[in-house]
């Protein structure tokens, strides 16, 4: 059962769709909001990466870079008092780069996560996929 007043993020490494939790229990409605702006910078995040074989394209570069710009994105919006919970839906390779970018205060408010890719989905699979977890 999702609690009202939670943001829902569902993302992968290039795109972001987020949600507003709406609706009584055990009734899931999910409103779609306006997409985020994100300032995408380039964090470096690859160059944790020492071996050839192990060096990212340039691609899986701006797909991390993007997933750390969805985590300070959530950063913010944990620190803000619109919502009092947060879950995120991502694909398991961008839920891992996102979590290295998670601060204190967006743990705190963080409800679930979803290691699935459900952003080309529809709203009721991802109402689905929340019900399930």
């Amino acid at each position: 059962i999702l609690n009202n007043n939670t943001l829902v993020a569902v993302t992968d490494g290039e795109r972001l769709r987020l949600f507003h939790s709406k609706g009584h229990e055990p009734h899931i409605d999910l409103i779609e909001i306006e997409d985020a702006v994100l300032k995408v910078a380039r964090a470096g995040s690859g160059g944790r990466h020492r071996s050839s074989t192990a060096n990212p394209d340039e691609s899986r570069l701006h797909e991390d870079d993007f997933a750390g710009s969805v985590a300070a994105y959530l950063n913010r919006q944990a620190l803000e008092e619109l919502y009092e919970h947060i879950l995120v839906i991502a694909d398991p390779r961008t839920l891992g780069e996102m979590r290295r970018h998670y601060q204190p205060s967006l743990n705190t408010k963080l409800v679930r996560e979803i290691g699935k890719d459900f952003v080309k989905h529809s709203v009721e699979s991802i109402k689905d996929a929340v019900s399930a977890a």
